[in-house]
């Protein structure tokens, strides 16, 4: 088995979070010194204008990010994007930063039940949310709220005008209906 290309898949299925040099040991089942040396060979594969990728260690986290060599390029492909419509996951990422916010995309993996890393990169490059700061929770991840070009798209004034929901109590919860969202709209 190639563990260098099952390095490169696990750092590319863990996006922003990347991987722990630990993770990566327990995972592959080798050695932390052997998990050094597979990441050693995979920088220097990624270096060179061939590729458009780079492997980056933040303190022990290994995550696989694009070359800013070709941000012109990136940077059309967001605008590209911005007129395509939203996706449902985008749109359930955003409601629930609308309606919970000042919110960390931590909070909106745990309600949605899947990570929102891409959702939330992907509404902020169409500036319809932002960061507004840090949290005080541990690691102080960023707080995310809508903006007023999210206001203007709704064709609100604030958000005051969005839809009332009530959140259902636990004692309303039926076993069948555990994977629906908690919020149910008030008509």
């Amino acid at each position: 088995m190639n563990l260098l290309a099952a390095l490169e898949g696990l750092l590319f299925l863990c996006g922003d979070d990347g991987l722990q040099r630990d993770e990566i040991a327990t995972i592959l089942e080798i050695s932390p010194e052997e998990v050094e040396g597979l990441t050693n060979v995979l920088l220097e594969n990624y270096k060179g204008d061939s590729r458009g990728l780079q492997l980056e260690k933040y303190g022990n986290v290994y995550k696989l990010v694009t070359k800013s060599l070709y941000n012109e390029f990136y940077e059309k492909l967001v605008e590209l994007d911005e007129n395509k419509p939203l996706t449902n996951a985008a749109l359930e990422v955003l409601a629930i930063i609308a309606y919970n916010q000042p919110v960390t995309r931590t909070m909106v993996d745990e309600l949605r039940g899947v990570s929102s890393s891409h959702m939330v990169r992907k509404l902020q490059a169409r500036e319809l949310i932002c960061e507004i700061g840090r949290s005080d929770l541990p690691g102080r991840p960023f707080l995310y709220k809508t903006t007023d070009k999210f206001l203007d798209i709704l064709g609100i004034k604030s958000l005051d005008e969005l839809p009332k929901v009530n959140p259902v109590e636990e004692s309303e919860i039926v076993e069948s209906e555990l994977f629906q969202s908690k919020y149910i709209e008030n008509k």
